[in-house]
């Protein structure tokens, strides 16, 4: 998780945001195997799940966690969002979504925020203790020319990912504030037909973000002000194929690999110029994990199951894995 500082001089953000309607902002376009997870405990000895189901048919893709031990999920299905304890494993639909809506990426932040990627050219702010959404932008046109696909925080703006154009959208955290289109320039290669950005992290300074581009498998650090993408050098390994959602704890970065089933583990230079492979976690449990979220010593992830039918009948579940 990346949370970000609160000025606590200013309005909190949901305080900002739940104070108006919803909004509508409109853009133009412009390997060690961890074989089973280690048992954490709770306050009365028990071991927490490492593994939970999701309602049937759910189309899980994205998962956050922020200072509670509840990690929230989003679906391609309808936009729902599904909320477990990790405690005890139990969840509920947390937020019913709507027909024709997506979540995908998600991040929720120390007010209870939840920033919502909604792929067809949507981004959602839901209010985690309203259960209400209090924003929605536009940032695309609603056409398969875009994915709105991942989300990062920081400072003041929610940073999203578009897969199919090179662009960044950073949307204002609450303060106000329009829309800023980042169009990425220097190294970054854009493929046609192809998915391109998809995971997003903010480098360990907070100065500038890294982006994965999935194919054909490179990570890039972003410049804030100029949109100036330098590709990161890989050492031990050749590329991040398949490359979906990050993690970075620290100097650490977890890069989850969906259809090979596994998380890379990387540890950044200083400066972001440079990603070293300590080593790769997989585990039998995975079947195309998109995304992970932290709690504690603890990585979880969603099993995308990507080449299983993706129909109401078709399970789905989230697991966990040791950091």
């Amino acid at each position: 998780m990346n949370l970000s500082h609160q000025d606590h001089s200013q309005p909190s953000r949901r305080t900002v945001l739940g104070g108006a309607t919803l909004a509508t902002l409109a853009l133009a376009t412009g390997t060690g195997t961890a074989a089973s997870a280690a048992a954490a405990q709770n306050t009365r000895g028990a071991a927490w799940p490492t593994e939970f189901p999701l309602p049937d048919g759910f189309l899980p893709e994205g998962i956050t966690i922020g200072e509670k031990p509840y990690a929230y999920m989003g679906s391609r299905a309808n936009g729902a969002v599904y909320r477990t304890d990790l405690r005890t494993g139990r969840g509920e639909v947390f937020y019913e979504g709507a027909a024709g809506t997506v979540a995908v990426g998600l991040k929720i932040d120390d007010d209870g925020l939840l920033y919502i990627a909604g792929n067809t050219g949507v981004a959602r702010v839901l209010d985690t203790r309203s259960r209400k959404l209090v924003a929605t932008y536009q940032l695309t046109e609603a056409t398969p020319a875009h994915f709105i696909n991942d989300v990062t925080l920081l400072g003041d703006r929610a940073w999203f990912t578009d897969s199919r154009d090179s662009v960044l959208y950073g949307v204002p955290r609450g303060r106000g504030g329009s829309v800023r289109a980042l169009p990425l320039g220097g190294d970054w290669v854009q493929t046609p037909g192809v998915i391109n950005a998809n995971g997003i992290v903010d480098t360990p300074d907070g100065r500038a973000l890294i982006v994965v581009s999935s194919s054909p498998g490179k990570l890039y650090r972003v410049h804030l002000k100029t949109g100036h993408a330098t590709e990161i050098t890989l050492v031990g390994a050749g590329d991040v194929v398949n490359g979906d959602g990050l993690l970075r704890v620290g100097r650490t970065l977890y890069v989850v690999q969906n259809r090979l089933n596994k998380v890379s583990v990387f540890h950044l230079d200083a400066k972001a110029a440079t990603a070293t492979l300590r080593r790769t976690i997989t585990d039998p449990r995975f079947d195309i994990p998109t995304t992970a979220a932290r709690w504690r010593d603890r990585l979880y992830l969603v099993n995308a199951r990507f080449t299983s039918p993706q129909e109401p009948t078709t399970t789905f579940n989230a697991v966990a894995v040791p950091l």
